[in-house]
């Protein structure tokens, strides 16, 4: 939590007027990227020496006790850069190829989710629930990257299952996995992904009785994508995507 904080102070600082390069994989990065990872990786660094470190902006340590460090300094680079409020920092901690431990900051919103795995997951503290509703017609559903969903076999008949939702929104990841988390919506997909952009995520969203799967049917923070959704709503999902 406390390098999270930082990370996000430093990256507020920046945020009005920075200019974004473009890295190879055509995503933006700004010198707050880099310097919020470097902020996070000093202090995992002195205070877990044998953790191993995974980060989106090139952090790289090797595990000596099986615990890395999964780090996402500004999760929503777009909407930083733009100075929308929807980014955030993610931190997860991966125990034996389990992630056991998450963080979401979310410095312009001035809220932070936190989980441990078998501890629950909370809200700036208060403990937080995903929802108990069951039917689509009573469902908000959250899918971030439009854009992204060519490979997505399930793609043509897409806008037909959103006209089944009670309300369809779009926030970015981050914000669409955490509203999950805490009942404010009811499913999210997340179509192209990388294991920063997942690992507190999941476990937050597990912890407060969320559903978490790959579209293939893992359940992995290296699938390549992701869907969320609250517990009786796991079925209506799988059939969607065709795992039922």
């Amino acid at each position: 939590m406390e390098a999270a904080k930082k990370a996000g102070e430093l990256a507020l600082r920046y945020q009005h007027g920075i200019e974004a390069e473009t890295k190879s994989d055509l995503s933006p990065v700004t010198r707050a990227d880099r310097e919020a990872e470097q902020i996070i990786t000093d202090i995992f660094t002195a205070a877990f020496p044998d953790d191993g470190q995974l980060g989106e902006e090139g952090a790289s340590r090797e595990t000596r006790n099986g615990r890395r460090w999964i780090i996402d300094p500004i999760d929503g680079t777009r909407d930083y850069v733009r100075g929308n409020p929807y980014w955030a920092t993610l931190l997860g901690l991966e125990a034996d190829g389990e992630v056991v431990v998450g963080v979401a900051n979310f410095p312009g919103l001035g809220t932070t989710y936190t989980a441990t795995r078998g501890g629950g997951a909370f809200r700036n503290g208060e403990r937080i629930h995903a929802s108990a509703i069951s039917a689509l017609s009573e469902a908000v559903i959250c899918v971030n990257g439009f854009n992204k969903l060519n490979g997505a076999k399930f793609r043509p008949l897409l806008l037909d299952w959103l006209s089944q939702a009670w309300a369809v929104r779009s926030y970015g990841g981050a914000p669409d996995a955490m509203m999950v988390a805490c009942g404010q919506a009811d499913v999210w997909f997340e179509p192209v992904a990388a294991p920063w952009d997942l690992a507190a995520l999941k476990v937050i969203m597990e912890e407060a009785g969320a559903v978490f799967f790959n579209t293939d049917g893992g359940n992995s923070i290296y699938g390549g994508n992701c869907l969320g959704c609250a517990p009786a709503l796991v079925g209506d999902l799988k059939k969607f995507v065709g795992l039922e």
